[in-house]
Formats: C-alpha cells, structure tokens, sequence
C-alpha cells in the first residue's frame, strides 16, 4: 500500500511512518498546499488545511491513503493555544479528521501571531535556533522537550490510523 504524506516536513513525516508500519508500506512525501493561511486562526481552518493537504497528497501522489497534517493556533477567552489537526484522504470515502494537544502560547509570542506574523519564523527569533517547525516546534519548547512536534503529531496520527482500521473492519 502506498502513503502519501501531504508534507515534507520531517516531524510530520516521521509521525506518519512510525504510525503506519508494515512491510508492504511504501511512503511518498508530496510538497502539497494546505488552501488556507500560512498562519492558520481557528480549528476550522487547521482543519481545513489538513484535509485540503490529505486530498491533494492522494490526488499527487497516485497513493491508496493521503494524510494532511496542519498546525495553528485557536484564540480562547484563556489566550491562544496552539492547537493540530489531522486528515486521512482514501478515494471514495469522506475524509477523517482528528485533532491533538493544546497548550496556551506566552503573551509575547501570541501578541506577535495576534500582529499578522507566522509561529515558525516567530518561534525561531523567541529561541534563537534554526527550524524549530522541522524539530521540537512550538510544543517541544514550551513543554520543555516533554512533548516534540513529531510526538504530538504522532498522536493526531494514531486518531486517524485507528479510525481508519475501524472503517474497514466494518467492512468485512
């Protein structure tokens, strides 16, 4: 079976290969666009992103399953939170979605996103490192490296992986 993963963003691409294991795999990684903002607002627009990546991951890749995964934060009476979101793209079957970890971003942070800028490169100048998006992520450095951004995604992916297990077993 083949994979498309709508990403080739490492911690995406390492969640999904370490979800989906099996020796008749394979993984492809399409460089796909989400549709929605670079900085996506809301959870229905992460959600939004993740399924436009998952269809448009199937659709390049020729594959039997796609997989969109997008990150984006909600705005909340208790702040902004960062919020993940997952889509699984199999031809003729609705999409599934599932979401992930939320934790509130520093004022200092939120403020800047709040201003029109995107997390990655906020993120970057905040720790002063290089591709914090390609690594720890947001999660990773605001949870102290108890959670990674492959880790959260790794969860978000489990959702969908399981989901979809439940939808052909009640096929048989």
């Amino acid at each position: 079976m083949k994979i498309v993963i709508g990403s080739k963003n490492p911690a995406k691409v390492s969640a999904v290969q370490a979800v989906f294991k099996s020796e008749d795999l394979e993984f492809i990684t399409a460089d796909v666009p989400s549709g929605v903002r670079d900085q996506p607002f809301s959870d229905e627009e992460t959600i939004k992103g993740a399924i436009n990546r998952a269809i448009s991951a199937l659709e390049a890749g020729g594959g039997e399953i796609g997989i969109g995964l997008e990150g984006g934060v909600q705005k909340t009476e208790n702040g902004l939170f960062l919020c993940n979101w997952g889509a699984l793209a199999e031809k003729g079957e609705p999409p599934i979605v599932a979401g992930g970890a939320r934790i509130p971003l520093p004022k200092e942070v939120a403020d800047r996103l709040l201003a029109g800028e995107e997390l990655g490169p906020v993120m970057e100048r905040f720790t002063e490192m290089e591709d914090v998006r390609k690594k720890e992520g947001a999660i990773g450095i605001f949870t102290n490296g108890q959670i990674s951004r492959a880790e959260m995604f790794t969860h978000v992916v489990k959702l969908l992986a399981g989901q979809y297990e439940y939808r052909k077993k009640g096929r048989r």
